[in-house]
Formats: structure tokens, sequence, C-alpha cells
């Protein structure tokens, strides 16, 4: 059922009818881009929002784009050459750095990777480039590169555990010959 008489679908439109007047949603905000962005997100159209805020289109593009709203041209994947396959990675995908050091990560990519939303990753400097690897897969791969270093046959947790053992039972005989020691100053001093 729609929530206005506009026969705009399903009931949570944000048709011009039944979105919030743009006064209202910009109450309170001091910036320029505060308001773009909850007029947005509020379901007004770009041209809508430089309109009501009398700016430039343009100004109103690039907040969006920098607040991670919108991709621009350059951050979706060139359509594949002649004999490559359609499912394979674009070579070069250019994104915007947004608010608090977010970065985007493009579909095609976080498919790769086999990461979605709230999935963790490992990011390491490789000299000047950025690397980008999925948490699990990572973590295997320095199993693997631990493990080819130890002997087949050992196990590293029953080595851990002996080395404790005989560490603590080393602790337990220096404990035990510091209270001989006070226990015989002890027995001189008082004869």
């Amino acid at each position: 059922m729609a929530c206005c008489d506009c026969d705009c679908g399903d009931g949570c439109c944000v048709c011009s009818c039944c979105r919030e007047p743009a006064d209202e949603v910009v109450a309170g905000l001091t910036t320029k881009a505060d308001k773009i962005r909850a007029l947005f997100r509020a379901g007004y159209s770009r041209s809508e929002i430089a309109g009501f805020l009398d700016i430039r289109y343009q100004h109103v593009r690039n907040v969006l784009v920098q607040s991670g709203f919108m991709e621009t041209q350059l951050s979706r994947p060139m359509p594949a050459a002649d004999g490559e396959a359609e499912d394979s990675l674009p070579v070069l995908v250019r994104t915007a750095i947004g608010p608090g050091g977010r970065v985007v990560i493009p579909a095609a990519y976080r498919k790769a990777l086999e990461v979605d939303e709230g999935d963790y990753v490992v990011m390491q400097m490789d000299g000047d480039e950025l690397r980008v690897v999925n948490d699990e897969k990572e973590f295997k791969r320095v199993q693997q590169m631990i493990a080819s270093y130890v002997p087949e046959g050992v196990s590293l947790v029953d080595e851990l555990i002996a080395e404790r053992r005989r560490e603590a039972a080393a602790e337990e005989a220096e404990i035990a010959e510091i209270e001989a020691r006070r226990a015989k100053a002890v027995t001189t001093e008082s004869t």
C-alpha cells in the first residue's frame, strides 16, 4: 500500500509529496555540505538540492562523491576489452577517500576477495602501495608459512607445554632452595 495517493509503489517512497520539507531537513545544520548530505538522504535529487540551496549542481555532486554517496565515472570498472572475459577484474579503478579515511572497495574486488560488509581485511604497505587481503585467507597463509618451518611429527603445542612445565619446575626448585637457605639462616641465628 502506498503512503499517499500518488501511486508511487511500495509504501516507502520519497516522492515530493511524501518526503520531509527541505526547510525542516536542514534545520539546525550550519554547513552547506551537511545540508547537501541531509537533503540527499531525505530523497531530494541533486538538481533539487542545488536549486534549494542556491548553489551550483557541481558543488552538490562533489560533496556527494566525496561523502561516498555516489561514485564517479572513473570509479566504475572499465568495460571488458575484446577477447577479455566479462567477469575479469578491472585493472584500474579510481575511488575517493571518504569521511574518516573510508575507502569503498568496488563490488568486483569485494567478490574477488570474498568479503562482504562487516568482514575484516588485512592491510599492509608494500613500498608505496596498499595491499588489501581477506582476513581469513591471510591467517591461513601465515599458518601455512609457519607450518613449513615446523619439522614433521612435531607439535608446537606439546613443545610449548613441555617448555612451560620445565620452567615451572625450575622455578619451584629455585623457590625451594631459597626457602631452605632462609630456614637454615633462621636456625643458625636462633642457636
